[in-house]
C-alpha cells in the first residue's frame, strides 16, 4: 500500500508532512485540556479563602476554550490537507492503472481477467483511498495521543500518590488487546475473500447483461439468476460475517471506557480517605483515561482497515508491477511499404502445452490480397493478431515492411496497420467521431469517401446525420451497420496494411462484394489481409492461404487450390456448386 508514495511529487510529500505536523498540534491542544480542568477544579476548591481566583478561573477558561478552537481547527485543516494529498495520489495511481492495462497484451488482460481489472481500477483503488486518508491523520493521532496521555496520567499519579489509578489503565488497555486481536484474527483474512467475491459479482453481472439477449432467447434467466445467487451469497455470507464482527467493537469499547470511569471513580472515593485533594483529579483521571481507551480504539480500527487497504494495495500493485510482454523496439524505420513476410511461424497461448501454429511461412508484396480459410478452430485470427502484436508468436520471425515487429514501437506498428476486428466495435459518441478515431486529422472529404467506400451511406438517413450520437458499445445500430462503420474507421488510416478480421460476414453478399471492389479501386497500394468463411470473399485474392489445426495444408490461387487442395475444395463444395465454382 504504501509503496504506492513513490508516486508523490516533492510539494506533495511536503504537504504530507505539514499534515502528520497539523495532527500533533491537534493532540498538543486536546491533551492541555485536561490540565485545565485539573487547574479549574483547584481554583473552585480554593474559592472560599482567595477571592482573586475567580479571575484566574476565567483566564484558564479562556485558555481552555483556545484549545478547544485548536483541536477543532486542527482537524479540519488535517482532513482537508490528507484528502487533497491522498486524492492526487490516487488520481495519479488511477492514470498509471489505466495506462498500464492500455499496454497489456491479451496475454496480460487474460491472466487478470476484465472484471477482475474493472475491480482493481475501481473497487480496490476506492478502499485505498479511504484508507490512507484514515491512516494518514489516525496514523499519527492515536499513538501520540495515548503516550502523552499515559505520561501525564503516570505523573497524575505520582503527584497524589495513587499508583493504583495507573493500574486501572494498564488493565483497560490489555483489554482492548485482547478484544481487538480476536476480531483482527477473525476479520483480516476475510478481507482478500471479499475482493475476490466482488470479483465474482462484477464478472456475473458482465457477463449477463452483455449475453442478455442470448439469456432471453434461450429463456435462461433462471440459470443466470442462480449463478448469480451463488457468488452473490457468498460476496453476502462473507460480508455478514465481517460486519457481525466489526460490530462487536463498539459495545466492547463503550464497555471498558465506561467501566474504567467507574473503576477511577470507585478507586479515588477509596484513595480519598487518606487524601482529599484526590478528588479534584477524578474528572482529570477520567478525561486521560478515555483518551488511552480512544486511542487505542482508533488503533483497533487502524489494525482492522489497514490490512483491507493492504490488500486493496497489492492488487493494484500487481497491475502496476507486471512486466509486459510486448516490450517496444528500438523504432527501426521501414525499408518498404505492404510487405509481409512470416518465417518458421510458430504460436502457442500462454500456459499451453500445445502450439496453436505451426510452421507458418508466406510472403505478400505490396497492393496484394491475401486470404485466410479454415474450418473452425484452424488458427486464421490467431494468425492475424501476429500481424498487429496482439501477441508475438512463440518462434520464427513476422516482417511488416521489411521490419521484425518486434523492433517497431508498438505505436508505429500500429500507425501503418488499419484493423477491422470480428466483432465491430463502437464507442459512445457521433458517427463522425467514431469514423475520425482512425484519424483525427481527418477531412470531411476523407470521412465521406471513407463512407461511400464502406458503404455506410445509411447514417446520412439518421436524424442528425454523422452527428448522431452511437450508443456504447453500438447498440442503437445494427451489426452489419457496426461493421460498416468500423471498416470506414479503419481505412480513413489510410494505412499499408489493412487487416479484416472475418469482418464480411455480418455484410450480405452484395454489399461484401461492392466494398471489396471499391476497396480494389480506391487503394490499390495498400495490402490487403483478408480472414473469412465465405469462398465468394476470398477467390479473387492473390494468394489463399488454407489452414488446418494450425498448418498451412494449400497456398495459391482459387484455381489452383480447387486442384490441389481437398481441404479448400471441400469447403467450396460446401457453399458453391460446381458449376458456380466453374464461372467463377
Amino acid at each position: 500500500m504504501f509503496k504506492l508514495f513513490k508516486y508523490l511529487n516533492w510539494k506533495e510529500w511536503i504537504l504530507l508532512f505539514l499534515t502528520l505536523a497539523v495532527v500533533a498540534g491537534q493532540v498538543w491542544c486536546n491533551i492541555s485540556i485536561p490540565k485545565c480542568t485539573f487547574e479549574i477544579n483547584s481554583y473552585f476548591a480554593e474559592l472560599e479563602t482567595v477571592s482573586e481566583n475567580w479571575k484566574n478561573i476565567v483566564l484558564v477558561c479562556l485558555e481552555m476554550l483556545g484549545y478547544a478552537l485548536g483541536v477543532v481547527l486542527c482537524a479540519i485543516v488535517a482532513h482537508f490537507l490528507s484528502s487533497y494529498v491522498v486524492s492526487n495520489l490516487l488520481a495519479k495511481v488511477r492514470s498509471n492503472v489505466f495506462k498500464k492495462v492500455n499496454d497489456f497484451s491479451a496475454s496480460e488482460i487474460n491472466k487478470f481477467s476484465i472484471p477482475s481489472l474493472i475491480t482493481r481500477s475501481s473497487n480496490d483503488i476506492t478502499q485505498l483511498q479511504q484508507v490512507l486518508t484514515m491512516t494518514i491523520t489516525m496514523g499519527l493521532q492515536a499513538p501520540l495521543t495515548a503516550i502523552l496521555a499515559i505520561i501525564n496520567i503516570v505523573q497524575l499519579s505520582q503527584t497524589n500518590s495513587a499508583w493504583q489509578l495507573s493500574l486501572v489503565n494498564v488493565v483497560s488497555v490489555i483489554t482492548i488487546s485482547i478484544v481487538v486481536f480476536i476480531i483482527i484474527f477473525a476479520v483480516v483474512p476475510k478481507f482478500k475473500k471479499i475482493q475476490k467475491a466482488t470479483d465474482g459479482l462484477n464478472l456475473v453481472t458482465r457477463e449477463n447483461l452483455t449475453g442478455l439477449k442470448v439469456v432471453r432467447a434461450y429463456s435462461a434467466e433462471k440459470t443466470q439468476e442462480e449463478k448469480f445467487t451463488k457468488v452473490n451469497n457468498n460476496y453476502s455470507k462473507l460480508s455478514i460475517f465481517v460486519n457481525r464482527v466489526l460490530a462487536i467493537i463498539d459495545p466492547s469499547l463503550s464497555f471498558i471506557m465506561q467501566g474504567t470511569s467507574l473503576a477511577i471513580v470507585w478507586l479515588i472515593g477509596f484513595l480519598a480517605q487518606q487524601n482529599p485533594t484526590l478528588v479534584l483529579a477524578t474528572q482529570t483521571y477520567t478525561q486521560y483515561s478515555i483518551f488511552i481507551i480512544m486511542s487505542f480504539t482508533l488503533l483497533s480500527v487502524l489494525f482492522m482497515f489497514v490490512p483491507r487497504g493492504i490488500v486493496s494495495g497489492r492488487r493494484i500493485n500487481e497491475i502496476l508491477d507486471t512486466e509486459v510482454s510486448l516490450a517496444d523496439g528500438q523504432g527501426l524505420t521501414s525499408t518498404s511499404k505492404g510487405t509481409i513476410v512470416f518465417k518458421n511461424v510458430y504460436f502457442r497461448y500462454p500456459d499451453s502445452d500445445a502450439d496453436v501454429l505451426e510452421n507458418i511461412n508466406f510472403e505478400v508484396k505490396q497492393g496484394q490480397t491475401i486470404a485466410f480459410i479454415g474450418s473452425t478452430g484452424s488458427g486464421k485470427s490467431t494468425l492475424i493478431n501476429l500481424i498487429p502484436r496482439f501477441y508475438d508468436c512463440s518462434d520464427g520471425e513476422i516482417l511488416v515492411n521489411g521490419v521484425n515487429v518486434k523492433d517497431y514501437t508498438q505505436k508505429d506498428l500500429h500507425n501503418i496497420i488499419g484493423y477491422v476486428p470480428q466483432r465491430g466495435m463502437l464507442f459512445s459518441g457521433t458517427v463522425k467521431e467514431n469514423i475520425k478515431y482512425g484519424n483525427e486529422n481527418a477531412t470531411d472529404e476523407e470521412v465521406k469517401k471513407a463512407i461511400e467506400i464502406s458503404q455506410s451511406n445509411f447514417v446520412y438517413a439518421f436524424p442528425e446525420g454523422l452527428d448522431y450520437r452511437i450508443a456504447q458499445g453500438g447498440k442503437n445500430v445494427s451489426g452489419g451497420q457496426k461493421q460498416r462503420l468500423s471498416i470506414a474507421r479503419a481505412i480513413i488510416k489510410n494505412p499499408d496494411i489493412l487487416i479484416f478480421d472475418d469482418s464480411f460476414s455480418a455484410l450480405d453478399y452484395k454489399t461484401d462484394k461492392i466494398v471489396r471492389e471499391k476497396l480494389n479501386q480506391s487503394y490499390k497500394d495498400t495490402t490487403k489481409v483478408i480472414v473469412a468463411q465465405r469462398i465468394g470473399t476470398i477467390m479473387n485474392a492473390d494468394i489463399i492461404v488454407v489452414l488446418n489445426e494450425g498448418k498451412i495444408v494449400g497456398i495459391g490461387k482459387h484455381n489452383e487450390l480447387l486442384a490441389s487442395c481437398d481441404v479448400y475444395k471441400e469447403i467450396a463444395l460446401s457453399q458453391l456448386s460446381k458449376e458456380e465454382l466453374k464461372n467463377a
